[in-house]
């Protein structure tokens, strides 16, 4: 069943990018990215296991601050379409950074909440002796941002070695010199890199504000 879903929604997405990449319009292009903000942003709350009302605009924002800077220098420093704004780059380009954010999201925002209940204590003595919550929480953002950048660290650390990726090999496969496909693909993972580490920053940020009153009670639970 998941096969025949995929299958269904790759060939929809299709015919809707030919209709994307042939209006080629700034603004339709501006709100197929915002589609793509707000489902990925609800698809993390989601997964994560947590309720969405209070945590959705915090995950949003961290995706936005991520996601828009990274597409912006990539389009006016490196790959400087013509015109700038060119569907055929910005829907892939857009939508390949924020996919690989969305795990590592997830995997933050998990180890953040089940922190808050494995280490009640550690947390609460914190609070107890007059720590602001920023610090008393310092250690639980650490340990998920670790977890949460871990596996793009060693897809990174393998790529060309144990695997190919994606990128790289589908430009090969089309014909593009090696060389060439490698710079690309260089350059897209640092991009990756960078949105992912931004938006999980931001989103465990945008989040514990949320998250903790000022008496440094925490407010939201998984589910």
């Amino acid at each position: 069943m998941s096969v025949v879903r995929m299958a269904v929604q790759l060939m929809l997405v299709g015919i809707y990018l030919e209709f994307l990449f042939s209006i080629d319009s700034l603004w339709i292009n501006l709100a197929w990215i915002a589609v793509m903000l707000v489902v990925g942003a609800s698809t993390i709350v989601g997964k994560a296991k947590l309720p969405r009302k209070p945590l959705f605009f915090p995950v949003l924002g961290g995706l936005v601050f991520g996601l828009a800077p990274v597409l912006l220098f990539l389009f006016w420093m490196v790959v400087q379409p013509e015109p700038v704004h060119s569907a055929q780059y910005v829907i892939p380009l857009a939508g390949m950074l924020l996919g690989n954010s969305l795990s590592g999201n997830i995997v933050a925002l998990q180890n953040l909440y089940s922190a808050f209940e494995d280490r009640r204590e550690e947390y609460e003595v914190a609070i107890a002796l007059g720590a602001p919550a920023e610090y008393a929480t310092l250690p639980f953002v650490r340990t998920a941002m670790q977890k949460a950048l871990a596996p793009i660290l060693a897809s990174m650390a393998a790529s060309g070695l144990v695997t190919l990726p994606g990128m790289m090999t589908g430009q090969i496969l089309g014909g593009a010199s090696p060389i060439l496909a490698i710079k690309y693909q260089i350059l897209i993972l640092i991009a990756i890199f960078v949105v992912m580490t931004i938006s999980v920053t931001l989103t465990l940020k945008f989040s514990l504000r949320r998250s903790i009153n000022s008496q440094g009670r925490v407010l939201i639970k998984m589910k």
